[in-house]
């Protein structure tokens, strides 16, 4: 992954500046996600995910995303509040962006290129779809919002081994 998608500015919801070098070496689940979506359960998948794997070297990620019939209202802290309250969830989270548009955050538009979605569309269609990045290729899969993220287990294994 040594490469541009690595030193993209992300900050996270408690207002510390990252990039996704930060995580080198590790696997990356990138998530878009929403706290009032018929996806939002997948929160506690996602957690189970990150609980299960992170010894090993996997790193979930969150960016929560309002873009989607203005489902992720809140500020930070009501966002914050809310997944660990409602799911536990202990994976880092960062501050609510665009995925699709002219204000699209620069990690979702390389993220896009790099495993774009049906027919080749590069639009996300929904919260919580999912990008699994590969450290050691760069490459990047995608995968549905209706995918479970306990769904994805058998890929992560295969990129942790």
């Amino acid at each position: 992954m040594a490469d541009a998608l690595l030193n993209i500015p992300c900050v996270t919801l408690g207002g510390e500046q990252k990039v996704l070098g930060d995580f080198q070496g590790k696997v990356l689940l990138v998530v878009n996600t929403a706290s009032q979506c018929g996806f939002t359960p997948q929160y506690k998948g996602l957690e189970q995910l990150w609980q299960r794997y992170r010894e090993r070297g996997l790193v979930v990620v969150g960016f929560p995303c309002n873009q989607f019939g203005k489902q992720e209202p809140g500020d930070a802290r009501e966002i914050a509040q809310f997944c660990e309250t409602n799911f536990g969830v202990s994976f880092p989270l960062f501050r609510k962006i665009e995925v699709n548009g002219d204000g699209a955050h620069p990690l979702f538009v390389e993220l896009k290129k790099r495993a774009p979605g049906l027919l080749g569309s590069q639009k996300i269609k929904w919260n919580f779809t999912k990008f699994l990045v590969d450290p050691a290729s760069g490459k990047v899969t995608r995968y549905a919002p209706s995918t479970k993220p306990e769904a994805l287990a058998a890929s992560i294994e295969k990129l942790l081994s």
